[in-house]
């Protein structure tokens, strides 16, 4: 077939895939499925050959990732039952204070509590960055809710263990400890800038109490009403509802009463962080060109993360109870099905993508230009994201676009990781179940949502592309 012809099928499918989300409501991962196999017919692959390519794409995609992503949802799920978020909290409260909990707050979820299911991780801070911000000032509200947006969103698809940076490394092929060392070094910066930024508005006038802020309700939902999400900012929620509310709460209940707070919380928390630490190691060495068997081994992505699940179960049973961590356990393999049902068919939709050959003929139009398709997958995933809703699907389908001309053009797997990360985060909108949750459990309208999620997040998404370029002149 004629490069016009693979590039018209290639448009054609995943308008498809959209047009099948957004106006006939099917799963996500039906209509990628189905994208994928009318790109691989339309394309002369033939039956066989994209039925081979869409399982392949699926199985090497979880074969990358599948049992990081799921150690990290059981690993999130024992904390979360242990109260380790609200505690860590209050521990940032008492030391940087009210007025920098904006900053101390988002920098932490982007960064340390990735491993948490989104929604849960959303309905455990919500309340208690609610109660914090008539201390903040008088735009306390806007100020927190635009915290926690932009550190729920761009921790997802930035920072490691987050699901979407999972999935992303995964497809481009990407060490993990890289993933991790460029998105820390992507993610603080982004955070920090754009909560300034978004501040800096607010306390200008841009917040309006009287409109932008309503008194709290919450809408019960019934479990057969409520709307399928992704948990990674992808779902179709009915406004009403308020997006899954009361799943996500369900889901993150945990009482005073039923947890121990006598245990020190860098307990709780050690065996994450020694687990991110041992991954860094090893791509430190790596870059240093140190080997060591040892070393090499535990700080492996997959045994590193097993380290610590493994130290979160034992602490979780010395501090909860040997039957609250198995409750906790049950949670995290129903949160983490989707999530790798998911990020399987967007590999197998990349993979397909790659198997027309694509890459090549997107490879004569960008070779000795690093910046041009950076920015072409950015404002792919920004396009993707403001119809679907999601960002998992977002991010994984412009990156895998790019995917096969990365070596043609000596660009660095991690900055089409990257810029395609950033461009997923653009305009968080009414698709999508973070965009409600906010809404509800921050107390804002609909406006003020608008302000704090829509055009707080569509900041950080434009200043991470900002950063990720120059990033293309020295790797």
């Amino acid at each position: 077939m004629s490069d016009v012809g693979i590039l018209i099928n290639t448009t054609v499918a995943v308008a498809a895939v959209v047009l099948m989300i957004v106006r006939f409501k099917f799963n996500p991962v039906v209509s990628l499925v189905v994208g994928s196999a009318y790109l691989g017919l339309t394309t002369g692959l033939g039956t066989a050959k994209t039925v081979e390519v869409i399982s392949t794409g699926f199985g090497d995609i979880m074969a990358e990732v599948g049992l990081l992503i799921a150690f990290g949802v059981l690993m999130g799920a024992m904390l979360k039952e242990m109260g380790a978020i609200q505690r860590l909290v209050g521990t940032l409260l008492r030391v940087f204070g009210p007025k920098r909990m904006p900053y101390a707050m988002s920098l932490t979820i982007a960064t340390l509590l990735q491993s948490i299911f989104l929604d849960v991780l959303l309905v455990i801070s919500a309340p208690l960055a609610r109660n914090l911000a008539p201390k903040v000032g008088r735009v306390g509200t806007a100020r927190m809710a635009t915290a926690l947006a932009i550190g729920l969103e761009c921790g997802i698809v930035l920072m490691v263990p987050g699901v979407g940076a999972l999935a992303l490394a995964g497809l481009l092929g990407v060490p993990l400890g890289k993933m991790l060392i460029f998105g820390l070094i992507l993610v603080i910066p982004t955070v920090a800038i754009s909560v300034a930024i978004m501040s800096f508005l607010f306390t200008r006038g841009w917040w309006n109490p009287d409109k932008d802020e309503e008194h709290f309700h919450q809408t019960v939902v019934d479990d057969e009403e409520e709307d399928w999400t992704d948990g990674a900012g992808g779902s179709t929620p009915r406004p009403d509802a308020g997006g899954g509310v009361a799943q996500a709460q369900r889901a993150a209940t945990v009482t005073t009463e039923d947890t121990k707070h006598d245990r020190p919380l860098i307990l709780l928390l050690a065996p994450l962080l020694f687990s991110l630490l041992l991954i860094a190691t090893g791509a430190i060495l790596d870059i240093a060109e140190i080997s060591n068997p040892v070393v090499s081994f535990v700080s492996e992505p997959l045994i590193a993360l097993l380290i610590g699940l493994i130290g979160t179960s034992f602490v979780g049973r010395f501090s909860i109870g040997q039957h609250r961590v198995q409750k906790a356990i049950a949670s995290g393999f129903s949160e983490s099905g989707q999530i790798l049902i998911l990020t399987g068919v967007g590999g197998s939709l990349a993979a397909t993508i790659a198997a027309v050959g694509l890459g090549d003929i997107l490879g004569k139009y960008f070779t000795a230009n690093h910046a041009a398709p950076l920015l072409m997958v950015w404002v792919i995933a920004a396009v993707l994201h403001i119809a679907v809703g999601s960002v998992t699907i977002s991010a994984i389908t412009a990156a895998g676009i790019l995917a096969p001309i990365a070596p043609t053009l000596g660009l660095d797997p991690v900055l089409i990781a990257l810029a395609a990360g950033a461009g997923s985060l653009f305009a968080v909108h009414v698709t999508s179940n973070t965009f409600w949750l906010l809404q509800s459990l921050m107390g804002q309208t609909t406006r003020g949502t608008l302000k704090t999620c829509s055009v707080g997040v569509s900041v950080a998404s434009v200043v991470a592309i900002l950063l990720v370029l120059p990033m293309s002149l020295v790797l």
